[in-house]
């Protein structure tokens, strides 16, 4: 049943389509450092990207934090009450130490920001199994197919998967992208197009396995966007996975490319879905 909800905003045209909240940015303790996913990540893309004066914090959307009632559209009563207990946290974020934590800060410096952000992992077996049986939500996985998760249950709610081998490199993974993407955009005309841009196929990334290179997630995010909006089709972009610490840089690249193309930003409404010859910005990978 539909209930009244505080996530949606109007945004006026003098920002940014870019929501970002520092509460993103989980630390405690030096907690963070524990596990391999960079916490701090969406602050650096900020930052790098106020450092080459794209925006300023007057021009960004702020996310709101979900409520009970908005995370009971997604999960069930029984999960939200198992995060009163740190142990189910510890178990859940994958850092142990949590678990010696008093639930109230744990609430607190962990689970409150979570509140405002999104993410996604290697496969995405989580939204696969949300939507299991949805006509309405056309689901297209580029994945490692010999890592976690290995869903198989999973996999019967993707339209199109695209399963990638070990080590994978760019001129490969960007045609498979390409081909599988067009073809989906064939079989299906969305209203609108969640895409989930991971970095954790960097070459390099001990879980995600793949070979792909910082100029080719960059290519991978215009070649997505100029072949969606050359659809006439709004998206919508997470920024996912990813467990390397130069990954903000990357991201941070790949948004001032789009912006670079026309892909993003106000002057973006007509856009080709033909390839650009304009090169890539250089990238300044540490």
């Amino acid at each position: 049943m539909p209930h009244p909800t505080q996530l949606y905003q109007h945004v006026p045209e003098s920002r940014w389509p870019i929501v970002y909240s520092p509460r993103y940015n989980i630390t405690f303790l030096g907690l963070e450092k524990l596990h391999p996913f960079d916490a701090g990540k969406w602050g650096k893309v900020i930052s790098f990207l106020k450092e080459e004066k794209l925006l300023s914090d007057s021009m960004l959307v702020e996310a709101r934090e979900a409520s009970d009632e908005d995370l009971l559209v997604v999960h069930t009563r029984r999960y939200l009450n198992e995060l009163k207990w740190s142990f189910a946290v510890a178990t859940i974020t994958e850092i142990p130490p949590v678990i010696f934590l008093p639930n109230f800060l744990v609430q607190r410096k962990v689970l409150k920001p979570l509140r405002t952000q999104t993410g996604g992992t290697i496969m995405g077996n989580g939204h696969e199994r949300d939507f299991m049986g949805d006509k309405r939500v056309y689901i297209m996985d580029v994945y490692n197919r010999h890592i976690y998760p290995g869903d198989r249950f999973a996999k019967q709610a993707i339209r199109r998967k695209v399963e990638l081998e070990w080590g994978t490199e760019d001129d490969e993974y960007l045609r498979r992208v390409e081909r599988n993407l067009e073809k989906a955009l064939q079989e299906h005309q969305p209203d609108v197009v969640v895409y989930n841009a991971g970095t954790d196929v960097l070459e390099g990334d001990r879980l995600g396995g793949l070979s792909i290179s910082p100029q080719g997630v960059v290519k991978r995010d215009e070649l997505v966007f100029r072949m969606v909006r050359g659809h006439q089709v709004p998206i919508l972009m997470v920024t996912s996975g990813g467990y390397q610490k130069r990954t903000a840089r990357i991201i941070a690249d790949s948004i001032l490319n789009l912006y670079g193309q026309g892909l993003i930003g106000p002057q973006s409404a007509n856009v080709s879905a033909q390839n650009s010859d304009t090169p890539l910005l250089p990238l300044e990978v540490p």
